[in-house]
């Protein structure tokens, strides 16, 4: 098993549609991170009717920085199909703002031909890099 198939089957682990209340669906997406140290943490998208929710990606994230991790190696996201797609641009600029090297950030694009794509292709010429000099 390769570490894409890993992180695939820990996000399809905890995917799960459901209907938590009248005004909140979850589970419908979920994601899994690798982060430099070598951990994996996971979400799922939890969606409101207020549009206070939050994508999958980013509740692996928040799950990774509770955990005292910042850095991400590599990103799976699962769509309710099964296949698997590419984070949203809030998720993508959440990412880029968590370290230097963000943009280094491998995504899976294709699970069956590991197509790959990094965080600094999605995001050409990203607005924040001079704030990581002057830290």
């Amino acid at each position: 098993m390769d570490i894409w198939e890993k992180l695939y089957n820990e996000a399809k682990k905890v995917q799960n549609g459901r209907t938590i209340s009248p005004f909140i669906d979850a589970g419908g997406v979920a994601a899994a991170i690798l982060t430099k140290k070598g951990n994996i943490y996971v979400g799922v998208c939890i969606d409101t009717a207020s549009t206070l929710g939050m994508c999958a990606e980013r509740n692996a994230i928040a799950n990774m920085i509770t955990n005292g991790e910042s850095k991400i190696d590599k990103v799976v996201a699962i769509m309710p199909s099964g296949k698997v797609g590419s984070p949203c641009g809030a998720c993508r600029e959440y990412m880029m703002q968590l370290d230097e090297h963000s943009g280094d950030i491998e995504i899976l694009l294709d699970f069956n031909t590991r197509k790959t794509i990094t965080l600094k292709e999605l995001i050409p010429d990203w607005w924040g890099y001079d704030r990581f000099k002057n830290q």
